[in-house]
């Protein structure tokens, strides 16, 4: 009995490390998606502003919208 709790507490602590650094890598992802997203968004606002300011944001139909750019917000990034 002593060794199949024994064998067993190994078994947990490797799933448990395993997990940990499955974790990290997963929040290391996170983390690049993030700072990817906050690019496109302040690249989005740039090209709408830059539309607006000339006149033409309506006439630019992003993915098929009905025209307006603004239409398409800025995604939120936590």
């Amino acid at each position: 009995m002593h060794d199949q709790l024994t064998d067993r507490l190994k078994e947990l602590r490797q799933e448990y490390d395993t997990g940990e650094k499955r974790l990290q890598a997963l929040e290391g992802e996170a983390l690049r998606l993030r700072e990817t997203l906050l690019r496109i968004s302040g690249a989005i606002q740039v090209l709408q502003e830059v539309l607006e300011a000339s006149g033409t944001a309506s006439s630019v139909a992003p993915n098929g919208a009905d025209g307006d750019a603004r239409n398409h917000p800025t995604p939120a990034v936590s």
